[in-house]
């Protein structure tokens, strides 16, 4: 169905005002916004339940999405509307309600990867996209979350990751630190926690590079990794740094940390 917007309190359009998105996670949606990050979860095999465009896309920037969208309702409004109806500006004008899929179990999706990032008590939505992102330019193959982590489909992750989550296999850890960890290395992996210690190995150590599968451990921002969750891991790296600095974003710190221990 093709139709223009006339009721902004349409049951079909609430998804798209919904600023709880742990609402639409639990009903296995998610919204993603812009032509080519929708383009890329249509390629990817995410099915859409719903487009939501400013109409002068129509036969525009997003006028190769519809015939994409297969029997999925099309909605083209104003922009006016679509800032009433979201509570912000639509700087794409393209936003699409999406289903998410099934995730893999961590023991089956690590049996697939040689090199695995694993996050810990990541709540910063940008930090968590920015992770899937250098994941995805620098040779890493899969994202492991605990159960703390933000979801990588929350809105905002998804638009800074630019659609890479769509691409990396991810997928979350059951149980807590330090029981997690050992489903990493149980499953072939050297465990390697990104944190602040004195005896830590510098990243760029060859040992590192030369593992057949390493588990890049990285936690939030502030306090990093729990004690216990480094503990259990099998070395502690650091990335060496001048100037009296200490220590980088995540987000940036993970970027390093992946180049450097690369396949």
């Amino acid at each position: 169905m093709k139709a223009e917007i006339k009721d902004l309190d349409l049951p079909e359009l609430l998804p798209y005002r919904c600023t709880k998105e742990n609402l639409l996670r639990d009903r296995g949606l998610f919204i993603a916004e812009s032509p080519e990050v929708i383009r890329k979860a249509l390629k990817r095999g995410y099915e859409p339940v719903s487009l939501l465009m400013d109409r002068r896309h129509e036969k525009g920037q997003a006028a190769d999405l519809l015939p994409l969208c297969g029997e999925a309702d099309i909605f083209l409004a104003s922009p006016e509307q679509l800032t009433a109806l979201t509570g912000f500006s639509l700087t794409k004008g393209v936003m699409a309600l999406m289903k998410r899929k099934p995730l893999p179990e961590a023991g089956e999706l690590l049996s697939r990867c040689e090199r695995a990032a694993v996050l810990e008590n990541i709540t910063n939505q940008t930090n968590v996209g920015a992770v899937f992102r250098s994941a995805a330019a620098l040779g890493y193959d899969c994202v492991l979350l605990d159960k703390t982590c933000s979801d990588p489909l929350f809105r905002r992750s998804v638009r800074v990751s630019m659609g890479t989550v769509f691409y990396i296999p991810w997928t979350y850890l059951e149980g807590e630190s330090p029981a997690y960890v050992e489903t990493v290395r149980s499953a072939g992996f050297t465990a390697a926690a990104l944190a602040l210690r004195e005896d830590a190995t510098p990243i760029d150590d060859a040992s590192l590079r030369e593992a057949k599968k390493l588990a890049l451990l990285l936690g939030t921002e502030g306090t990093g990794l729990r004690a216990e969750t480094i503990s259990a891991c099998d070395k502690t790296v650091i990335i060496p740094m001048s100037a009296g600095v200490d220590s980088l974003n995540v987000a940036a710190a993970a970027a390093v940390a992946f180049y450097a221990t690369r396949k």
